[in-house]
């Protein structure tokens, strides 16, 4: 019997993976029993940790995919069942990136990020990039909410190294993902992090009307000096809201979900009805307006306003 190795997907591309393990990287495929009838959602992913049958040419075939710590992952679009598509599985927290400006940042999408991050229950990082554009007050007048709610944000620039340093501080011996819309400098800050990787960077272009190119293609893991991993995705299109009912959304909003409680009516919406605890604590100023204002979005919204939401992020690729 052949003897199995355990290692991590560090990288997916074409339904190629490539494995690390103590005896080095494979390039191997799924096994065929494990891909039979149509699945819910993706095998294998990037991060996930697995046992493979290694062939000396370095070669191999994927066998048991390990259980899963955490998933970072969105709903397939474009297709017309439900299917969970992995961005990266096992993570030990989420770089969501936004910059200060161009692309102008939209609070909306972030809080979608966060609402993903919080399901899935995988501390989320809030790395803002561009501030060699503006000031350190104006970027903290837009993203200074999200620090009274206790989210680490970290004000970041590729060119001058501000806050790389302190980034850095968050990565040692973690499984990190950087997301965030395109064009606003995750790859420029990969190489900040990794500077021998010497990744292209794409230019947010007047074309494309100050919205981001895609830069990255595949899914991929490096390695840190500091032990770790550091993992760079595409910039997403969509971002749908992966099994999240409308109904349990409140849950996801840190500022929210304690006040659900003290509300007079316990399927209460948070919308309208009378004795609501979070429309009194926004109209107190302790919710921020942009935040309740991303809450009823996506719980009322109709599905061609929150594709409208999110056409202001991305080119059509």
């Amino acid at each position: 019997m052949t003897e199995l190795l355990p290692g991590l997907i560090i990288r997916s591309q074409a339904g190629f993976m490539t494995v690390h393990t103590e005896s080095g990287d494979y390039t191997c495929r799924v096994r065929g029993k494990l891909r039979r009838g149509r699945a819910s959602g993706d095998l294998a992913a990037v991060g996930d940790r697995v046992l493979i049958e290694g062939q000396p040419d370095l070669t191999g075939t994927i066998v048991k995919v390990q259980p899963r710590t955490s998933v970072l992952s969105r709903a397939l679009s474009g297709v017309n069942y439900s299917y969970q598509q992995v961005i990266l599985a096992n993570a030990d927290q989420i770089l969501i990136v936004f910059a200060c400006m161009q692309p102008e940042p939209h609070l909306r999408m972030l809080d979608r990020f966060l609402i993903v991050a919080e399901r899935a229950h995988i501390p989320a990082v809030i790395v803002v990039t561009k501030l060699d554009l503006t000031s350190q007050a104006f970027a903290e007048s837009i993203f200074g909410i999200y620090e009274k709610l206790a989210y680490p944000v970290i004000y970041t620039s590729s060119k001058s190294n501000e806050g790389i340093e302190k980034l850095k501080s968050f990565l040692p011996g973690k499984i990190s993902s950087f997301a965030g819309p395109s064009g606003v400098g995750k790859t420029s800050l990969l190489q900040n992090i990794l500077p021998d990787l010497h990744l292209l960077v794409g230019d947010v272009g007047a074309g494309a009307q100050g919205k981001g190119r895609h830069t990255t293609q595949v899914r991929q893991l490096y390695p840190l000096e500091g032990g770790g991993w550091l993992a760079d995705t595409p910039g997403m299109r969509t971002l749908a809201l992966w099994d999240i009912s409308e109904e349990e959304l409140d849950a996801y909003f840190r500022e929210i979900a304690p006040l659900v409680a003290a509300c007079q009516f316990s399927d209460c919406t948070h919308s309208h009805e009378p004795g609501c605890a979070v429309r009194k604590a926004v109209d107190a100023g302790q919710i921020a307006q942009s935040r309740y204002d991303s809450y009823l979005r996506l719980r009322f919204g109709d599905k061609r306003s929150l594709e409208e939401d999110l056409s202001l992020f991305y080119d059509e690729e």
